[in-house]
């Protein structure tokens, strides 16, 4: 399965950032960076809102030749640039085989990859539409969570590098079940997933690395991480926590 590794590792190139009090350097998280090493089947980036996780994970793809708005490794369009130059100071120690298939999604931007396929179909001539490979149907005339799950069932082929950011944000608890169980048959086929994500049931898939975030990156181990303890503590303790959480009315 090792032999499946595109990215093993990234190194962050120190000495080409001007500043350490500039963003995103200034994040904890990216200040503290040296290398860090994938794990050949699946690396999660974990923690709170801000502490870096996307935009690390955004750098990877970047300096992989995905489209910073996302989409398959040949999308070209282009939205308002909002990505940092974080993928300029970084280097990715690459694996021997290149990938065959490749996505990399990002959940705020995901509008723009569905209507980037709705483009290229109008203008196909005959040839196959893209959309086939998401279903047969447009993106847009699903709902955001049919569209997400859509992508993860038709799109993805196997013996492919994954970069997922927030791949829960449209999809129920059975849903990211789900998704799981499929992450499993493509990394079985030989494919490698990043992924940044908020989801107790996404990062508790097995044989993976976690990096959580926050004051500093640290390798973690599942139950260890905040989304965890804390997705244990409320549904363990659920009207405590409710009585802590709300104050009586006057």
């Amino acid at each position: 399965m090792a032999s499946y590794q595109f990215i093993k590792s990234i190194d962050l190139k120190t000495d080409t950032i001007g500043s350490f009090d500039e963003y995103p350097f200034c994040l904890p998280a990216i200040k503290s960076l040296r290398t860090l090493e994938f794990h050949p089947r699946a690396t999660f980036f974990v923690g709170e809102n801000g502490t870096g996780k996307s935009t690390i994970l955004e750098a990877i793809a970047v300096a992989f030749g995905f489209n910073p708005g996302g989409g398959s490794i040949n999308f070209t369009f282009s939205t308002a640039d909002s990505h940092s130059g974080l993928y300029n100071h970084i280097r990715l120690i690459k694996g021997a085989r290149r990938p065959k298939d490749g996505f990399f999604l990002r959940a705020e931007s995901y509008y723009n990859v569905a209507s980037y396929i709705d483009d290229l179909d109008s203008v196909a001539c005959g040839q196959p539409q893209l959309k086939n490979s998401y279903g047969g149907k447009s993106l847009h005339e699903q709902s955001h969570g049919e569209s997400f799950f859509a992508l993860f069932q038709n799109r993805l082929r196997g013996n492919g590098l994954y970069i997922f950011d927030e791949p829960e944000a449209a999809l129920s608890p059975s849903r990211q079940m789900a998704f799981i169980s499929r992450m499993h048959d493509l990394i079985r086929a030989g494919s490698q997933f990043i992924i940044a994500t908020h989801s107790p049931i996404i990062m508790a898939y097995p044989d993976a690395y976690i990096y959580e975030t926050g004051d500093c990156i640290r390798l973690v181990k599942y139950e260890e991480t905040e989304h965890y303890q804390i997705m244990r503590t409320f549904i363990n303790n659920k009207d405590k926590m409710l009585k802590e959480l709300m104050l009586p009315f006057d």
